[in-house]
């Protein structure tokens, strides 16, 4: 993993849904939009709350939604061109900010140029990959001919990739070159679980040479993570299970699954720092997720006391609610504009912005915690006590006390001299008796 991504932490944008842009492609007479410099007003807001990085999604010229793409080598005209997306680099990087580009190597659209020319091109043609029944996935083929191509998890506007064709490889080679010289750190790689992992390590031992300290990070939701990355030469993959575990566990008072998360988590931890996160642009936001209002904080502070590189959806720090629906246009919800500045968010995300911007502060001093390990002791159903501790480091830890129960409920204090660094409020001598719905972390010791 490139050194300077031991420090990071992300503020996920999706661009599109952020800037306000059109549902769909612009018309080719159509002008220009300029919205990657309604983006880069947020900048300082994005350095101000603690985050190194900003991962980006999908900013190349599609039909709609942006992971259907039709060219890998042109800013949508909906938020750019190149002179903006130059500038806004060029901010980025002035303020110390990595960028981080969203790269849907696993289908294209229908619009895409190659595929136009797969009927009468079997070079194109070799592209994309055939359906196994011989027949097209995802519905009626509109009277298309050659509806036996394969589609992306039954989106018939999402044509797969066949990842066997060298053509394929060395578009997805030079797409990635390309953008790494213009400045950005590394790939966010879409839908990666759809792709051999054996794809991803011809492609970066050919771009690492040339881009040796870039970061690649691949979507993956379930399965063994670590074989994953072994395999494919990533640096890291989203870690799906934790991301269930934090809310999942506070929903249903069972804590017995958030241990279980972290102690295959800190498994992970052993060869690579997983991409962690509390909420992202695929699903529910947290604060519309969690039943109980008051254990917004619980989640936030397991997400910044365990290993990994954790990302922050833009929002989630606001307390932003949206509900993710399996239907067109389902996505909206958890992808919505904001406004011209900060200045202008509601007063009512201010307590949740601050908790965020306080626990993002404790996280970074103690970068030690990316690759810690975490164990759960004093475990009950709405109750635990987190140990993250620098295996590296002997001496190194934070103890996170984590209350989800109606009682106060007094921690055994396994250490003397700890301090409360951070908490969901209410003062007392004992650092160790939270609050009921409270929650702590303790340092020292």
């Amino acid at each position: 993993m490139a050194s300077w991504a031991d420090h990071a932490i992300w503020w996920q944008v999706y661009p599109l849904g952020f800037t306000g842009a059109e549902a769909a492609a612009l018309p080719a007479d159509e002008p220009v939009r300029h919205r990657l410099r309604h983006l880069e007003n947020w900048l300082d807001y994005a350095v101000e709350l603690g985050c190194s990085g900003l991962q980006l999604g999908p900013i190349f010229a599609s039909e709609t939604h942006g992971y259907d793409t039709v060219d890998h080598f042109r800013i949508d005209s909906r938020l750019g061109d190149d002179a903006d997306f130059d500038r806004f680099v060029a901010a980025a990087r002035d303020r110390g900010l990595h960028v981080l580009l969203d790269g849907v190597f696993n289908h294209v659209a229908r619009g895409f140029p190659v595929f136009g020319r797969a009927e009468a091109d079997p070079r194109a043609a070799a592209w994309f990959r055939r359906s196994p029944t011989g027949a097209e996935t995802g519905g009626d083929t509109g009277g298309d001919t050659g509806g036996d191509y394969d589609t992306f998890e039954g989106h018939r506007h999402l044509v797969a990739l066949n990842h066997d064709e060298p053509a394929v490889l060395d578009h997805v080679v030079r797409v990635m070159d390309h953008w790494l010289g213009r400045g950005v750190s590394g790939w966010r790689l879409d839908a990666a679980y759809a792709v051999p992992p054996q794809f991803w390590r011809r492609a970066l031992e050919r771009v690492r040479p040339r881009h040796p300290g870039a970061w690649f990070a691949g979507e993956v939701l379930h399965g063994d993570y670590a074989e994953y990355v072994s395999a494919s030469g990533l640096d890291s993959v989203t870690q799906y299970e934790l991301w269930k575990a934090i809310w999942s566990s506070l929903n249903d008072g069972n804590f017995y699954e958030l241990a279980w998360a972290l102690e295959r988590h800190n498994g992970f931890l052993k060869t690579f720092a997983p991409l962690t996160f509390a909420g992202n642009h695929d699903v529910t936001r947290l604060a519309s997720r969690l039943t109980d209002e008051r254990h917004l904080g619980h989640a936030l502070a397991v997400l910044f006391t365990v290993g990994g590189v954790p990302s922050v959806y833009y929002g989630d720090e606001q307390a932003y609610r949206g509900i993710k629906e399996e239907r067109a246009g389902g996505d909206d919800a958890v992808r919505p504009a904001f406004p011209g500045s900060p200045a202008e968010l509601p007063a009512a995300g201010r307590p949740v912005h601050g908790l965020h911007r306080r626990l993002i502060g404790l996280r970074r001093r103690h970068p030690w915690l990316v690759r810690a390990r975490t164990s759960a002791r004093n475990l009950d159903n709405t109750t635990v006590a987190l140990l993250s501790a620098d295996p590296d480091h002997p001496g190194e830890e934070l103890l996170t006390l984590l209350n989800a129960g109606d009682r106060p409920h007094r921690f055994p204090a396994g250490s003397t001299g700890r301090a409360v660094l951070e908490s969901s409020g209410g003062t007392t001598a004992d650092p160790y008796l939270v609050p009921a719905h409270g929650w702590r972390i303790l340092g020292g010791g």
